[in-house]
């Protein structure tokens, strides 16, 4: 017997037009769709297990950027850019500009895709290695904002280049494959913890106690005090190359040694180090990619900018501040200061940052109904900033509504969200530094649980639903 149609009532119906309803995104997708899901996922997590530092996600992007037809804009040698073309930029080996030439010139403005490939991390200090009481030690300055205790008693990894004198290049990469050693923070044994125990929790761990455990077996020298010290930098020596004085410039990065993982029975969800904000950066990457298989040209050139620093404040030559995404934008333009201007004033960007998922577990410092949530899509974020909206690229209403816009005609389910309750926190993205030259600027991307600790957790289905919104906005904006 056929099941009989149900009619929505007067007030149902009146609900659907005016409420703003949500519903988990997993809820009714089709297997094509839940195929695409899962290959962007496995996507995603082989790019985070590669990239765990900026310098090696700009490495695993060029790569990927030339695979797809991409050319290096510095070995053009004066060749216009023209229609079609595909072109990036690797600024320093720390971040990526990247753009797919449109019909229209770039001084009709461009869309643009801004995300940060830098996370928080243990920086080594320029006189690092030293040895206390038989064990040798790594001295180390955090990078970003983190809680120092979430990074005691973890594996760590050690990654990063050291530069000789001769300009000679090393590579450092240990940890992270099948029987490599990894290194760690040691932390106070409950039973001597007492005091620990009572300082407020930003006290708990300081700052200069985040020295990483490197060795303690002894060199065979008997004249030598630091016999340990002298060992592991024997080992650095004739294995890499490198002496004591070569660690005063280098970019010795520690991070969290274990892989990216599936969470939860379901598989539903990501834990891996980096989420903020590789988690936009890759979607944001495979959006501008995905117009490469088309056959022609977009109507507007599209450009996808990969920066670094965004962590720290976004300063520096690789940071968004710099002038490099100016000077992409310039050679895109091809013209006068005067068109660069217009380029600006004209282009539109998505800042793809991610935000606070709502956590039930710490539900009081959530506005709840200003918050986004696992599950349910692209998070649109207005403002950013705190304390007034200090720091904040707010969004104007034309803008915001053009976003929204999109994601609606595309199908695209997207929520709101903001960073904590007033007063309770928050933070800031790139969108300002864009917002400063004149272009229309929007935060959005993937909900993340945890933010900023060695194991973050978000959706995949976040993840693709963050992917189809690049796209449409790339397409239409």
């Amino acid at each position: 017997m056929a099941k009989a149609k149900t009619t929505k009532s007067k007030k149902e119906k009146l609900s659907d037009k005016l409420f703003f309803k949500l519903k988990n995104c997993w809820e009714g997708i089709d297997k094509k769709t839940e195929k695409e899901v899962e290959e962007l996922a496995s996507s995603y997590k082989q790019f985070l297990d590669k990239g765990k530092t900026e310098r090696e996600c700009t490495d695993v992007i060029c790569a990927l950027l030339e695979k797809n037809g991409f050319l290096n804009i510095e070995t053009l040698k004066g060749k216009k850019i023209e229609t079609g073309m595909k072109v990036y930029q690797n600024i320093r080996g720390k971040s990526v500009l990247a753009a797919v030439i449109g019909k229209k010139s770039a001084v009709e403005g461009c869309n643009i895709l801004g995300a940060h490939l830098d996370s928080p991390r243990l920086d080594l200090k320029q006189n690092p290695l030293y040895e206390d009481n038989d064990l040798a030690l790594f001295d180390t300055h955090y990078y970003g904002g983190i809680k120092k205790y979430q990074w005691t008693a973890i594996p760590l990894s050690m990654h990063g280049v050291f530069i000789n004198s001769a300009g000679k290049k090393t590579t450092i990469n240990i940890g992270e494959e099948p029987g490599d050693p990894v290194f760690t923070v040691t932390d106070l044994l409950p039973h001597l913890a007492k005091e620990q125990m009572e300082k407020k929790a930003s006290a708990v761990v300081e700052g200069e106690d985040l020295d990483i455990l490197a060795g303690s077996r002894p060199h065979s020298d008997k004249d030598e005090k630091e016999k340990i010290k002298l060992a592991l930098l024997d080992l650095l020596n004739k294995k890499y190359g490198i002496t004591e004085k070569d660690f005063a410039g280098a970019e010795i990065e520690f991070v969290p040694a274990f892989k990216a993982a599936d969470v939860g029975l379901d598989r539903s969800l990501i834990g891996a180090y980096g989420h903020d904000d590789r988690s936009c950066a890759w979607p944001a990457l495979q959006a501008l990619i995905s117009f490469t298989r088309e056959k022609t040209a977009p109507n507007k050139t599209m450009v996808c900018y990969l920066s670094d620093k965004e962590e720290t404040g976004s300063a520096g030559n690789t940071g968004a501040r710099s002038l490099n995404f100016e000077n992409f934008l310039a050679l895109l333009c091809g013209g006068t200061e005067a068109d660069l201007r217009l380029c600006f004033s004209r282009s539109a960007m998505l800042s793809a940052d991610v935000n606070a998922a709502f956590d039930p577990t710490y539900a009081g410092v959530f506005d709840k109904k200003n918050s986004s949530f696992i599950g349910k899509g692209i998070v649109l974020t207005k403002y950013t900033g705190s304390g007034g909206k200090y720091g904040a690229s707010d969004a104007n209403a034309e803008f915001c509504a053009k976003v929204q816009s999109i994601m609606s005609h595309d199908k695209i389910q997207w929520q709101f969200g903001e960073l904590g309750k007033v007063d309770k926190g928050g933070g800031g993205t790139i969108a300002l530094y864009a917002a400063n030259l004149g272009m229309d600027v929007l935060d959005c991307g993937v909900p993340v649980l945890s933010m900023h600790s060695p194991f973050e957790v978000i959706s995949k289905i976040d993840l693709y639903t963050t992917y189809r919104g690049y796209v449409a906005f790339l397409r239409e904006a």
